[in-house]
């Protein structure tokens, strides 16, 4: 999905300005719908490319989100902690971010 990663990634709407199909061989835009020119091949390619950078560089953000606790637990916490003066959310937080260091 080479194609389709480019275009979202230069602005455009899957269904609402392109239709891409895949025949086996690879990827291609089989209707393109938008009001605006089509991109060039190496416009959607540099920009998948950029696409897949942006991904790899925020893995630990979306490794975070996966481990910290769900809001209510954490919301949870923070009540305890404030009732029996601990310091259960602040660890917990510090864990993820610890674990899941900013490149």
């Amino acid at each position: 999905m080479t194609i389709s990663k480019g275009l979202k990634q230069l602005g455009f709407t899957p269904e609402v300005d392109f239709v891409c199909q895949n025949d086996g061989k690879g990827d291609y835009i089989k209707e393109w719908l938008s009001k605006s020119a089509q991109p060039s091949d190496s416009e959607i390619t540099t920009a998948a490319n950029t696409f897949d950078t942006n991904y790899t560089n925020n893995k630990y953000q979306r490794d975070r989100v996966a481990a910290y606790p769900s809001i209510s637990d954490q919301l949870d916490m923070q009540y305890w902690d404030k009732k029996n003066g601990t310091t259960t959310w602040v660890d917990a937080v510090a864990k993820v971010k610890s674990d899941n260091p900013k490149p």
